[in-house]
C-alpha cells in the first residue's frame, strides 16, 4: 500500500513546460561568449543546476562551441563561473514560473484523503527552492517534508533526498513510495532509491511547451510528442508513465486494490 508520495518540482507541480531554468541557463552561457540552444539546455533537466551546467558542458556540441570560442577546455573554474552567473538570472525569473499546474490540488487533496503523506525534491539550489515552496504555499499546496540538494551529500540521480523524506516522515519500505516528476533524472531517483518511478509528460520539460502552445497544437501533433516524452521517460527505467499528476491518485487506488 502507498504511504507516500514524492513529487517533483517543475513541469509536475508548478511552471508547466518546465521554462524557469531554460532561459537563466542560455543567459549564463551567453554571458561568457558561448551559444547553446533550448533544447541543449533541456538535455540535463531535474539535476542539481551546477550539476547540471556539467552536463552541459560535457554535450558534443556544447565542448564542441566552447572549445571554438575559447580555444581550450572547459574547467571547474569555468563550472563556477557559469553557477556564479546562472544564479542571479535564475532568480530574477523564479517568480514568473511558481504558477501551480492545474490538477495538482486536487489530487494532492485526494492523496491526502487517503492518508497519504507528500514529500517533494528538486533540483533547485537554496534561495530558488525556498522561492517556489513560498509561492506553492500561497497558492494551497505545501508538502510535508520537502528536500533540496544541498540537505543531503548528491542531489539526482542518487536516492539521497528520497531517503531523508522517508527518514524524517518514518515512511517505509521502499515499495511503499511512489516519486514521480517529468525527467529522466526524476526517474533515476526514484529506481535508485527502490521505490516507484512514475513519468508525466504533457506539462514536463520533455514536451516543453507552455499550456496555451500545447492546446493550439492538433491531437496527432500533441500523441507524438507525448509518445516522444514517454518513450524517454519509460527508457529511463519509468513503471508508469501518466499525461499529469491529475492521473496519479486513480494509479495509486489501483495499485492498492492489486496489492491487497
Amino acid at each position: 500500500m502507498i504511504k507516500l508520495v514524492v513529487f517533483d518540482w517543475a513541469g509536475t507541480t508548478i511552471d508547466f513546460g518546465c521554462f524557469a531554468p531554460v532561459a537563466a541557463f542560455i543567459e549564463s552561457f551567453a554571458q561568457v561568449g558561448v551559444s547553446v540552444t533550448p533544447a541543449q539546455a533541456r538535455v540535463p533537466m531535474g539535476l542539481h543546476k551546477r550539476d547540471h551546467i556539467v552536463a552541459m558542458l560535457r554535450l558534443s556540441e556544447v565542448t564542441a562551441e566552447w572549445q571554438r570560442v575559447k580555444g581550450r577546455d572547459w574547467t571547474n573554474d569555468d563550472v563556477d563561473r557559469l553557477f556564479d552567473g546562472f544564479i542571479p538570472l535564475q532568480m530574477s525569473v523564479i517568480d514568473r514560473h511558481s504558477q501551480l499546474i492545474s490538477g495538482v490540488l486536487e489530487a494532492v487533496g485526494e492523496l491526502r484523503a487517503m492518508g497519504i503523506k507528500i514529500g517533494s525534491t528538486t533540483g533547485y539550489f537554496r534561495e530558488a527552492a525556498e522561492r517556489v515552496r513560498s509561492a506553492a504555499t500561497n497558492a494551497g499546496y505545501t508538502p510535508d517534508c520537502s528536500i533540496i540538494p544541498e540537505d543531503v551529500s548528491a542531489g539526482r540521480p542518487y536516492p539521497w533526498m528520497i531517503y531523508r523524506i522517508m527518514e524524517m516522515l518514518n515512511i517505509y519500505p521502499p515499495t511503499s513510495v511512489v516519486k514521480i516528476g517529468d525527467t529522466i533524472p526524476d526517474i533515476e531517483e526514484g529506481r535508485n532509491a527502490g521505490v516507484w518511478s512514475l513519468g508525466v509528460t504533457t506539462t514536463g520539460s520533455e514536451v516543453g511547451l507552455t499550456p496555451t502552445e500545447w492546446n493550439t497544437l492538433s491531437a496527432k501533433d500533441q500523441q507524438t510528442k507525448r509518445f516522444a516524452a514517454e518513450t524517454k521517460l519509460r527508457n529511463a527505467g519509468a513503471h508508469a508513465i501518466m499525461e499529469s499528476i491529475a492521473e496519479l491518485p486513480a494509479w495509486i487506488r489501483q495499485h492498492n486494490e492489486s496489492s491487497r
